[in-house]
């Protein structure tokens, strides 16, 4: 009797894990009013990209330059030792930079609806592509967000190189 329950228990829970799986994906639910996040992972790859933002207005704040690499973030902003990792799960990030600018981009591993590629630089101006990786060529990502507007130069700072 135990036996013929305890079947039945596991033909019901592997039922259940079933249809949880061929249940269709939950929409994503916007994180802040004018999210231009398509998914959790864009969402996670555009905070990303915010952080590195900060961390290097931060930086060359207190270094007047920009940092040459993700590490030499660390400790600027909120950036971490755990971010300076450059696969960012459905995303690869490139960085280059130097003490004139810097530029990042993350690239989606698969491309689709919902995993498109992204690209700012020193500027601050967040861009995507929908199908290739995101260039300072690629179109502007539309959102109201402090850290993707671009930043605004003092009298003492020059323009970041294209």
């Amino acid at each position: 009797m135990k036996r013929l329950i305890f079947r039945q228990l596991v033909m019901a829970a592997a039922l259940a894990v079933l249809a949880a799986a061929q249940a269709p994906p939950m929409p994503y639910k916007a994180k802040f009013p004018g999210d231009p996040a398509r998914s959790e992972a864009e969402a996670s790859a555009l905070g990303y990209i915010r952080t590195v933002l900060y961390a290097q207005r931060m930086y060359r704040q207190k270094r007047g330059h920009y940092a040459g690499s993700l590490y030499a973030l660390v400790g600027s902003g909120s950036f971490t030792k755990r971010m300076v990792k450059t696969d960012r799960g459905d995303y690869q990030v490139s960085f280059g930079g130097g003490k004139g600018g810097f530029s990042i981009t993350l690239t989606p591993k698969q491309f689709d609806s919902t995993h498109r590629a992204f690209y700012t630089d020193a500027g601050g101006v967040i861009r995507y592509e929908d199908e290739k990786p995101a260039t300072a060529d690629s179109p502007v990502l539309k959102e109201q967000h402090l850290e993707s507007e671009p930043a605004k130069l003092g009298s003492n700072d020059s323009a970041p190189p294209k």
